[in-house]
C-alpha cells in the first residue's frame, strides 16, 4: 500500500469509457472498533483510497494492503491537499474507472465537506454512496462519560464548528449564549478564547461546567475540565483533535468515565 501521484487532469480523462464510483465512508473518531460493518467491508476490499489526517493508523491498518492509497490530510493552516484538489482527484480517479473509497474521520455529512466533495462529481455524472460513520461528538462525549442529553441536566445538543469559513460573525452568539442545552464544538480548540468570550459577552455563566476530550476513543484519550472562564486556559493545555463540549453534563464526567478505567486496567 503505497501513496501515489496525483493522475492526469479531467480533460484528458474524458476520454475514458468507463466511469468508476465514489463511496464516501466515516471511519469514526478513530476507535476501529467503532467501524460500521460495511465500512469494514468496503476498506478490506477497496481498491483506491483517498483518505484524510484524522483517520486513525489502526484504521489504516486494515485496508486492503493492495489498494491505492492517496493521503490528503489538512490541519489548521497548513493544508496538504487544497479542497479543490480533493475534488479534483475525486473525479480523475473516477474517470479512470476506479471505485474509489474517499475515507474520513468521524461522519462524512457533520463537518466533514462531504456534501462538498459530492457536489463536484455531479457535473461529471459520477455515482457515488454514503456510508456514515460515529461522528466525534458522539463518539468522544461517551468515551468521556459524557451524556450529551440527559433528563435532569439538559435536553438537547447542537453541533457547532469552530472553524469558521469566514469570521466569527457567522455564528448566532446571542442565541448561544443563552442556550440551555449542551453545546459541542468541533475544531475549536485555537478560537476557545473568542468561543468563551462570545459565550460570556452574550449571557452564558462564567461558571458554567466545560470539558474538552483530546484525541477521544484512542489510547491516548484525556479530559480536561473546568469552567467557561477557563476555556482558553484550558485548551492551551490540549493537543488536536480535541472536542470541546459545554453544559451542566459534562459534570458526569468524573463519574461516568469508564474508558479511562479500562485503560488503567489494561496497563
Amino acid at each position: 500500500m503505497t501513496g501515489q501521484a496525483i493522475p492526469t487532469t479531467t480533460s484528458e480523462l474524458q476520454a475514458v469509457s468507463h466511469t468508476g464510483k465514489v463511496i464516501l465512508v466515516g471511519s469514526g473518531p478513530g476507535d476501529p472498533d467503532l467501524l460500521t460493518v460495511k465500512a469494514l467491508r468496503l476498506l478490506q476490499q477497496a481498491e483506491v483510497v483517498v483518505h484524510d489526517r484524522l483517520v486513525s493508523e489502526e484504521i489504516i491498518a486494515l485496508i486492503n494492503p493492495q489498494a491505492e492509497c492517496f493521503f490528503v490530510g489538512k490541519q489548521a493552516g497548513n493544508h496538504c491537499v487544497p479542497q479543490s484538489g480533493i475534488n479534483q482527484l475525486l473525479v480523475d480517479l473516477s474517470l479512470q474507472g476506479k471505485q474509489v473509497i474517499r475515507l474520513k474521520g468521524g461522519d462524512p455529512f457533520i463537518f466533514g465537506r462531504g456534501g462538498e466533495e459530492l457536489e463536484a462529481l455531479l457535473p461529471f455524472n459520477i455515482p457515488f454512496e454514503v456510508v456514515p460513520g460515529i461522528t466525534a461528538a458522539s463518539g468522544c462525549a461517551a468515551y468521556a462519560g459524557i451524556p450529551l442529553t440527559h433528563r435532569d441536566y439538559t435536553q438537547g445538543v447542537q453541533f457547532i464548528t469552530g472553524h469558521l469559513k469566514n469570521d466569527s460573525h457567522q455564528l448566532d452568539w446571542p442565541l448561544l449564549g443563552k442556550a440551555t442545552h449542551t453545546l459541542v464544538f468541533y475544531m475549536g480548540l485555537t478560537q476557545s478564547t473568542g468561543i468563551a468570550n462570545n459565550l460570556i459577552k452574550h449571557g452564558m455563566d462564567v461558571d458554567m461546567p466545560v470539558a474538552i476530550v483530546e484525541k477521544g476513543t484512542s489510547k491516548q484519550q484525556r479530559t480536561l475540565q473546568g469552567s467557561l472562564k477557563d476555556l482558553g486556559d484550558l485548551a492551551a493545555q490540549a493537543e488536536s483533535p480535541s472536542l470541546i463540549i459545554i453544559g451542566q453534563v459534562t459534570q458526569l464526567a468524573s463519574k461516568l468515565d469508564w474508558f479511562s478505567a479500562t485503560l488503567n486496567t489494561a496497563e
